[in-house]
């Protein structure tokens, strides 16, 4: 789920006009920016662009684009919020990690209708965008409906002191979360997602999430090491 990066609508150090209009797929920072989920991911080598489709959810998503990993049987779902839906989008994201909002989406991969298992369904559920926590409380959080765990990323600033409660609430089981500020960018998300294909320790995912942070931020391993939980 990406909440869309908004001035006007979520609060934030103000980001250029052209990057924070959160209505704005092609500029947006999170979505069609250099670092954006869909541009960053449509240029990888290891995924491959299948699916893109506007306005599954009128008014609230604007565009969900799917891709396929290259080296496995593994689709990304993303989801583009707009940026003054940042409480629905924080919401979905509590239900799915609790199990609830189960959906499946029909594709087309080469000529082949494929089925996935998307919102409280999907095996990995990840978030980047604004802490939205830090702005508002949500009434009630989500509670675990199957014995299931969903693994979890969540790639906002300090998301693990706002997210623990609710987290634990859903009995979701976070994979990879913030400690402090960060930019919640596309490179992390792969690193954490390729780690994770792979079967690898936590503590191996993390050092890699934090390995590609450095390497864009140029803050230093100790500090990106420091960020990530």
């Amino acid at each position: 789920l990406v909440a869309l990066c908004d001035n006007q609508y979520q609060r934030i150090v103000p980001v250029p006009a052209k990057i924070g209009n959160g209505d704005d797929l092609l500029n947006n920072l999170y979505w069609g920016a250099a670092y954006g989920i869909k541009n960053y991911f449509s240029k990888s080598k290891q995924w491959q662009l299948i699916a893109s489709i506007k306005d599954p959810k009128a008014g609230i998503i604007l565009e969900r684009v799917v891709f396929k990993n290259i080296n496995s049987n593994t689709y990304l779902v993303a989801d583009a919020y707009r940026g003054k839906e940042i409480e629905k989008c924080t919401v979905n994201l509590l239900e799915f990690a609790s199990g609830r909002s189960k959906d499946t989406l029909e594709i087309f991969d080469k000529d082949k209708k494929i089925q996935l298992n998307i919102g409280g369904q999907a095996n990995l559920i990840a978030y980047i965008g604004h802490n939205g926590l830090m702005d508002f409380q949500i009434k009630e959080y989500p509670k675990q409906v199957s014995q299931n765990k969903r693994d979890i990323v969540i790639l906002a600033c300090a998301s693990k002191n706002y997210f623990q409660n609710a987290i634990l609430t859903s009995g979701a089981n976070p994979i990879l979360w913030t400690t402090n500020f960060m930019a919640p960018e596309a490179y992390v998300l792969e690193a954490a997602i390729n780690s994770w294909l792979n079967d690898e320790a936590l503590e191996t995912l993390r050092l890699k999430a934090a390995q590609a942070y450095n390497k864009y931020q140029k803050c230093g391993i100790k500090g990106a090491l420091r960020l990530f939980f």
